[in-house]
């Protein structure tokens, strides 16, 4: 009764501040969003945007909708959009989503579509009462992006369904006050892989990461402890993930395997890149002949479930908690997390993995916040020997190995993570060859890098300032230069290791499996070859054996026999393009984090790595830190 009242006072207080005249039909919860549902939308969207100023005195996020009734016929819709938005705005495409009332304008430049302070989707939305969405066309076609697009097309009537019951949950009165919050580590604490905290304040429970780690021995090891008593699966009211990485991401099916329905939070790109990492962890267990703990159907099931935020937009996701997501700077859409809990009880950020410095793909990490009491950081480079070279020194030395391997015949091997330094590395490649710092060679590329370029280019207002403008001023993508040759069939391989010199790139970054580990099979045995390491290696990946210097390794069995090579080609390492904040950073970051926090939290790093960070933290800036290990809990307020 309490929880129907308080839906009701909302609603209530919301008819008061609308005028009559635009037929308000019905309001309805649809996830963090309350949607107005109305006969007469251009009532307010004249004369000031009475919706926008609802929305601020009610601090919620409101939605208009015009009612069923009074949509337009899509035929007709489509022509008053042809004749509103200009020519240059390049629409490729306009389809209906009947169960929400949307209609998706696929377009070039989706900016002439909204028009100057969202002029024109006022317009739209007033002519067709139909909610326009504008959606940038990728510049590189993917099947993959269509495919998740026409999932959530095809499950409108679902996603509706789930938007409804969770916005009944957010929107309630809460139980009782908040007046404790505790964290606790479900993984990726004192190690790398499987990060999972789970946040506890009152009555919500909010779990933060949901990740595997790929490798280890058996699924105890592999997944967050969803096994611990404390973690009930039916009293989560929200999952947010920080970014695509399976270390962040993988485990997330597995929860709607053991029957979690709730809403997944995250930013839009790291929607799509998740969903190609999910299916890409899938596909490589099937060809390695393991059967993975989950399947598509859960994969899909997370996906319908994800609601995408943009950055620096405050959203209820329960009762008793705001989210804002911030950039991270580690990949795309990657962000950090801060929860404003109860009130202004207590504010935490969590900053996932980050990068405190600019990169050639990414702007740096934010570090101001409105509000921050516990600060929750990655310490992967924490160790005293973790201080990375410049970005320009980086850049010379991996041009430097290449024109040195180039020279004498050989051939460079990258091992690339397929999202975020498969992009970075290709933006060094080509800018050293239109400067000329490197041959003009074939740089053949392999795995999913293809389909999560694809992605990246589809989000450009993302991505670093100066590549940002190429693509939306100045009609230049540098993921399109001529030398990058896409490969698609395995058996071309051979051609390419016995022929003209070259450089590749190919997943996986670790040589764990892929395409990358079957270049290193036919190269490593020809000392003219080169192999270049440009992501952390994980201890126990082939890639951190080779990297510490093993000439010979085992890659494979045959019959129950080892298959070993050689490894005669030169291993190098540039270790400054990691997305990763290097220890100078990390403090750094510290020291400039505002509001200072009261307490610190750090997780993801290595054991000694970790415990090096929180003793220099604490000596140089004064902060209490915790360094828990797994399953360890820390009551913050």
């Amino acid at each position: 009764m309490v929880q129907s009242n308080h839906l009701t006072l909302l609603r209530e207080g919301i008819l008061k501040s609308i005028p009559p005249e635009a037929g308000v039909t019905r309001i309805d919860f649809e996830g963090p969003e309350i949607a107005v549902y109305v006969k007469n939308p251009a009532v307010l969207l004249s004369g000031g945007d009475v919706v926008k100023t609802v929305a601020k005195a009610l601090r919620k996020r409101i939605v208009l909708r015009p009612d069923p009734a009074v949509r337009k016929d899509k035929e007709e819709a489509k022509k008053i959009v042809y004749e509103l938005v200009p020519p240059e705005a390049g629409i490729t495409n306009v389809y209906f989503d009947d169960v929400m009332g949307e209609m998706i304008i696929e377009a070039k430049k989706p900016g002439l579509v909204i028009g100057k302070n969202s002029s024109l989707l006022k317009q739209l939305l007033a002519y067709t009462f139909w909610r326009p969405v504008p959606v940038r066309t990728p510049p590189l076609k993917s099947r993959f992006v269509e495919s998740v697009s026409t999932l959530f097309h095809k499950n409108s009537n679902y996603r509706l369904k789930m938007l409804k019951e969770a916005g009944r949950r957010i929107h309630r009165t809460p139980l009782y006050r908040i007046d404790n919050v505790r964290v606790t580590a479900l993984g990726g604490f004192r190690e790398v892989g499987r990060s999972s905290i789970l946040v506890e304040a009152g009555e919500d429970k909010i779990l933060l990461d949901c990740g595997a780690k790929p490798g280890a021995r058996d699924y105890m090891g592999e997944f967050p402890a969803f096994w611990l008593d404390d973690f009930d699966i039916d009293s989560l009211s929200a999952v947010v993930i920080t970014h695509a990485h399976l270390d962040h991401c993988g485990a997330l099916p597995l929860l709607f395997k053991y029957g979690y329905r709730g809403p997944v939070y995250c930013s839009e790109p790291t929607k799509m890149l998740m969903a190609l990492i999910l299916k890409d962890y899938l596909d490589v267990a099937e060809k390695e002949g393991r059967t993975p703990i989950y399947g598509i159907r859960e994969v899909k099931m997370a996906l319908l479930h994800t609601i995408a935020l943009n950055h620096g937009e405050v959203t209820d996701i329960a009762p008793g908690v705001k989210l804002t997501l911030h950039n991270a700077g580690h990949i795309l859409g990657s962000s950090m997390v801060h929860l404003h809990i109860g009130e202004g009880l207590h504010n935490i950020v969590y900053t996932g993995d980050f990068k405190y410095g600019r990169t050639r793909l990414l702007e740096p990490a934010t570090y101001v916040f409105p509000r921050l009491e516990t600060l929750i950081m990655e310490s992967t480079y924490g160790g005293p020997n973790d201080v990375m070279p410049s970005r320009e020194e980086t850049e010379a030395k991996l041009v430097e190995i290449i024109n040195r391997t180039l020279s004498r015949g050989g051939k460079v091997l990258i091992p690339v993570l397929a999202v975020g330094r498969a992009q970075e590395i290709m933006l060094v490649l080509a800018n050293a060859v239109e400067k000329k710092l490197i041959p003009s060679v074939p740089i053949y590329i392999e795995g999913m890098i293809q389909e999560s370029t694809a992605i990246h280019t589809a989000y450009p207002e993302s991505l670093a300032r100066e590549v940002r403008d190429k693509i939306l001023y100045e009609d230049v993508n540098p993921f399109l230069a001529e030398n990058f040759v896409i490969m698609t069939k395995g058996r071309e391989r051979l051609d390419v290791v016995e022929g003209e010199p070259c450089i590749i790139m190919a997943t996986s970054g670790m040589l764990n499996a892929g395409p990358a580990l079957e270049y290193f099979k036919l190269m490593a045995e020809d000392e003219r070859n080169s192999l270049i390491f440009v992501s952390y290696q994980v201890e126990g990946t082939l890639g951190r054996t080779v990297q510490e210097g093993a000439k010979e390794v085992v890659v494979d069995y045959v019959d129950g026999k080892p298959l070993a090579v050689k490894v005669k080609m030169e291993v190098h390492t540039c270790e400054g393009f990691s997305g990763h904040s290097d220890r100078r950073q990390l403090l750094r970051f510290v020291e400039r984090v505002t509001p200072k926090p009261h307490r610190i939290i750090l997780c993801h790093g290595e054991d000694e790595k970790t415990a090096s960070l929180a003793s220099n933290i604490e000596k140089f800036y004064k902060v209490p830190v915790d360094a828990p290990s797994f399953l360890n809990s820390v009551r913050v307020r």
